[in-house]
């Protein structure tokens, strides 16, 4: 019998084939993540059964119907008997007052000049590969602070007056809220990390002074808080001196933020293993240098979820202070409602959804951020 070639091999790569469609690009995904099983699918049929429910009214209402351009009520009110949408012409006649207040509109180039610089000095420090960020620190925490007390309040020198004073009392809208938010954020940082390695400390009275500081804060409500910095305490002062309410609202947030800082700021500092301080230790470092130089940084980036969720409900707190008489953003939409010259259906429902789409904004940018920062200094420890 003839042998018969039974084999054949192959002299050249055999040419690439294109994975299949249903696995590639957006089919694949979806069949992935929203259609892999039964349950997956009738949960993704009902998310978006839902998510058209509730989202289709809200376009509805404000883009369809919207009235984009005005003069007062007259142009958003309903027009035959229809839906009456969206009165963006509103928040246009009211959008200096919602973000300077009663300032005076002469001297609204100040604010504008301390938005720029606070931007101009946020960016590059929150660009972990941008130069000069020591610089830029003491910038943006030193100066930029001083500079925007006396570009906002005034400067007078003598009989000469630089910048004519405007008393804090016509300050409001977003301008009232970014500046108790970015104190508080910047002053409730530092001031958490202290009180939360004093409260880890081995000397008794500092540890008691410190968990004393942080119950007491944590065990009282925000409003209480601000009734008491702006109405009580006043009565503790001696006769002729006052505080700004401002100044005093800033405190009260400051040291309100501060106790629920430090209680995240503990727990990064427990999650450290003991190995980590005994090395420290071995080295020869004392208690500050082993804190600046090893713990505190793992410690802070193990709760970086924790601050950045702080930093936002402090963001959102800004609206408490409409009751002790500060017009915040949210404030200043409530007192522009009294206006019968925009009032209609709409008028309170396009200032809050206008009010929601800032807040979400400032909120939605501080979460995005922190999870960049999170994903950068992971370090091989995510999971």
């Amino acid at each position: 019998m003839s042998s018969t070639n039974l084999f054949h091999i192959r002299t050249e790569e055999a040419p690439h084939m294109a994975a299949p469609i249903s696995t590639t690009g957006i089919i694949g995904w979806m069949r992935q993540n929203l259609f892999s099983s039964i349950s997956n699918t009738v949960l993704t049929i009902i998310g978006i059964l839902l998510a058209y429910w509730l989202i289709a009214p809200l376009v509805q209402f404000a883009l369809i119907d919207a009235v984009w351009t005005g003069q007062n009520r007259d142009a958003c009110l309903p027009q035959d008997g229809g839906h009456s949408g969206a009165c963006w012409a509103y928040v246009k006649a009211y959008f200096p007052q919602f973000i300077y207040g009663r300032y005076p509109s002469e001297e609204v180039w100040r604010v504008n000049i301390v938005y720029a610089l606070f931007l101009l000095l946020l960016v590059p420090l929150a660009i972990p590969s941008a130069p000069f960020k020591r610089l830029n620190a003491i910038l943006f925490l030193i100066v930029f602070p001083i500079i925007a007390y006396y570009l906002l309040t005034g400067l007078v020198i003598g009989d000469w007056v630089v910048l004519p004073i405007v008393e804090t009392a016509v300050w409001g809208g977003l301008l009232v809220t970014l500046v108790i938010a970015v104190t508080g954020i910047v002053a409730s940082l530092p001031l958490g990390i202290a009180l939360a390695l004093g409260r880890r400390s081995k000397m008794p009275i500092i540890r008691t002074i410190s968990i004393v500081f942080i119950e007491f804060w944590r065990g009282v409500p925000l409003i209480t808080v601000l009734f008491m910095s702006s109405v009580m305490l006043p009565l503790f002062l001696p006769e002729g001196v006052t505080f700004d309410k401002l100044l005093r609202v800033l405190i009260g947030v400051t040291l309100f933020s501060a106790a629920y800082m430090a209680e995240v700021v503990r727990g990064g500092l427990q999650a450290i293993p003991k190995g980590q301080y005994e090395g420290a230790m071995a080295l020869g470092l004392r208690f500050w240098p082993m804190m600046y130089l090893i713990v505190l940084p793992q410690a802070l980036k193990l709760v970086i979820p924790g601050i950045v969720n702080t930093f936002i409900g402090l963001f959102k707190d800004t609206t408490l202070v409409l009751i002790v008489g500060m017009f915040d953003l949210l404030g200043q939409i409530q007192s522009s409602f009294t206006d019968p010259t925009w009032s209609t259906p709409s008028q309170g429902h396009t200032g809050y959804l206008f009010a929601a789409m800032v807040f979400w904004c400032f909120c939605f940018g501080m979460s995005r951020y922190s999870i960049f920062m999170e994903n950068k200094l992971h370090t091989g420890h995510k999971r």
